[in-house]
């Protein structure tokens, strides 16, 4: 059992009939935890964390729509189902609906993309927040040059149209997901057998890998019409940026002060390990967020 036995699954009906999957400790009483998960996982990526801060805080673990399982819609008129706006709207819903008005919350990759846009659209509900192993989405797309292309070739990959990547990952998705968990990790990295079930269980049909697809072609697209409209529009939150010191991330940027661009309070460091910092180094990971957020 990957989860201590206090957790539990809930579901909960957001806007346009979305269904957003999540599991929670029911630790009414203590402070809200929302945490957010990565491509290509699910909010099981986070049972380490979840279990090592059980009686600190309320955690809320979902999936994100498209993800786990998670309501998979059609992407619609320019991938909008998948904008960040309406992400981050799923997660600000879920949590006034467990009676939150604000709260902590960590991202990492795609949920730390999510979280970013929550800083910015519900700035008086995120108290503080943890980003990890992400650069702003429209500091890299606007930066890109050749070594930020072959290392993250899959965001021109996942962005094209036709079913092209849905087809090429479809004939096997195991394959591209594993590759996935070890081309980005620290060499010699274990994850947990039943997390990477689960992480192949959710992949392993079209519509997940086309609705992660979508993900990734609303952050070419729409997300970066969002980011340039304020894009003058510096985060007030308190941030954390926590990220892999032998991970892409920190080969290429200088981190801290490119967040430092996008945010007015910034703090950070690496942590030793690649880019799954929840499940590489994950005693690290609970020592910076109680640090952190007490």
């Amino acid at each position: 059992m990957l989860f201590d036995k206090n957790f539990i699954l809930g579901e909960f009906q957001a806007e346009d009939e979305i269904k957003i999957n999540f599991r929670h400790n029911d630790n009414y009483g203590k402070k809200p935890l929302l945490l957010l998960h990565g491509y290509p996982q699910t909010h099981v990526m986070w049972h380490h964390i979840a279990n090592e801060l059980n009686h600190n805080y309320h955690i809320i673990c979902p999936d994100l729509r498209g993800y786990g399982d998670s309501s998979k819609p059609s992407g619609g008129q320019n991938h909008e189902m998948y904008s960040k706006k309406n992400m981050s709207e799923d997660m600000i819903s879920l949590m006034k609906s467990l009676g939150y008005d604000s709260f902590f919350a960590a991202g990492h990759d795609r949920g730390a993309r999510v979280l970013h846009r929550m800083t910015k659209d519900y700035p008086e509900m995120i108290e503080k927040a943890c980003i990890m192993d992400i650069a702003p989405t429209y500091h890299m797309f606007k930066n890109t040059n050749q070594s930020f292309a072959t290392g993250y070739y899959h965001w021109f990959f996942l962005i094209q149209p036709n079913n092209l990547p849905e087809t090429m990952i479809g004939n096997n998705p195991k394959y591209y997901l594993m590759e996935k968990l070890y081309r980005w990790s620290a060499d010699n990295t274990v994850f947990e057998k039943e997390a990477v079930d689960e992480y192949i269980r959710c992949f392993n049909d079209y519509e997940s890998i086309h609705a992660t697809c979508e993900d990734y072609r609303a952050a070419s697209t729409i997300d970066l019409e969002d980011d340039e409209k304020d894009i003058f529009q510096k985060v007030d939150t308190p941030l954390l940026i926590l990220w892999g010191e032998k991970g892409f991330i920190n080969k290429t940027y200088d981190l801290l002060n490119v967040w430092k661009e996008y945010a007015n309070n910034v703090q950070g460091k690496t942590l030793d390990c690649g880019h799954f910092l929840a499940e590489e180094t994950p005693t690290e990971v609970v020592e910076e967020f109680k640090n952190f957020f007490n």
